[in-house]
C-alpha cells in the first residue's frame, strides 16, 4: 500500500501529546500519523519543540499528557530500550558510536534483537553464540557493502571521517531490520554530496520501512519527504506533502520566512 495513501492505516501515532517541564510547555497537544512505507518529515525553527517530540518518540521523554500508539495500539511507558524489540530503531544527532569496538562490531550491537544469545555473549565467545554470531557479522558486513562501508569494517571510528562514521551509525539502526527508523538531524555536519547520498538512502528506504525525520536542512526534507509536520513554539502549525507546506502562509511565517519568498 502506498505511503500517500490517505486509507493506509498508521503504524505510528502521535495523539495531542503535550510535554510540560515546570512552568515551560514544550509540546501543546501535538499530533502526527506515520503510515507504512511513509516518510514523514518534522520541521519548525530552533524551539519549536522537535527535538522534544523525537526524544517523546524514543521514549527518552515521557509526555505530561495524550498518547502513542504502534500498529493501532495504545504504547505505554515506552523507554528507549524496548524500541529494538517493537521493531523502531533510532540515530541521533551525534554518530554515538563505542570507541573501543570495531565498525563491524558497532554495526553488530544494532543487530542484537536477531541474536538468540546477545551480542556481548557473542564478543566473550559464548559456546552456544557461535553460530548466532557468525549470522550477525554477515547481516551486519551486508548493510555496511549497502551504505558503502564495508571496507571499513575493521577500522575503529575515531579513526574515520565524519560523514563515514554518520554512514555506520545509520547502519547500526538500519541492521535491526526495523519498521520504522528515527532520524535526528541525520544531515547535520554533511556536505552537499554527502546530504544529496543521504537523500538518495532514505528515499530507498522506502520498501523497506517507515522513517521519521527530524531535519533543518530544508532542500532535504522537501525532496525526501511524503508529508511534513511543521512545529512553532509546541504546536502543530502545518501538515501536509511538501507542496502543501512549503506554500503554507504559516509555515512561511514560523519557519522560511525570506528564504521561502
Amino acid at each position: 500500500m502506498a505511503a500517500t495513501d490517505p486509507e493506509a492505516r498508521p503504524l505510528f501515532g502521535v495523539d495531542e501529546v503535550g510535554v510540560r517541564f515546570g512552568g515551560l510547555v514544550a509540546l501543546d497537544e501535538v499530533s502526527l500519523s506515520v503510515a507504512p512505507g511513509e516518510v514523514h518529515g518534522v520541521i519548525g525553527p530552533n524551539g519549536a519543540g522537535k527535538t522534544t517530540l523525537f526524544n517523546v518518540c524514543c521514549g527518552f521523554v515521557r509526555p505530561s499528557s495524550g498518547s502513542m500508539s504502534w500498529h493501532g495500539q495504545v504504547v505505554r511507558g515506552l523507554r528507549p530500550h524496548g524500541l529494538a524489540g517493537m521493531g523502531i530503531a533510532r540515530t541521533l544527532q551525534g554518530v554515538g558510536l563505542f570507541r573501543g569496538l570495531t565498525v563491524l562490531e558497532n554495526v553488530m550491537v544494532g543487530a542484537d534483537r536477531h541474536h538468540r544469545a546477545g551480542f556481548f555473549s557473542a564478543l566473550l565467545a559464548l559456546r552456544r553464540s557461535d553460530s548466532d554470531e557468525r549470522a550477525l557479522r554477515e547481516r551486519s558486513r551486508a548493510v555496511l557493502a549497502e551504505l558503502d562501508a564495508e571496507s571499513f569494517a575493521d577500522r575503529f571510528p575515531g579513526s574515520l571521517p565524519y560523514p563515514v562514521q554518520k554512514r555506520v551509525a545509520l547502519a547500526r539502526a538500519l541492521v535491526a531490520d526495523p519498521e520504522m527508523l528515527l532520524l535526528d538531524e541525520p544531515a547535520s555536519g554533511l556536505g552537499a554530496d554527502d546530504m544529496a547520498e543521504l537523500g538518495t538512502r532514505i528515499r530507498s528506504l522506502r520498501d523497506r520501512m517507515a522513517v521519521v525525520l527530524v531535519e533543518h536542512h530544508m532542500d532535504l526534507v522537501m525532496s525526501v519527504c511524503d508529508r511534513i509536520t511543521v512545529l512553532d513554539f509546541g504546536k502543530v502549525v502545518a501538515a501536509g506533502t511538501p507542496d502543501q507546506v512549503r506554500d503554507d502562509p504559516a509555515v512561511i511565517d514560523a519557519y522560511l520566512g525570506e528564504e521561502a519568498q
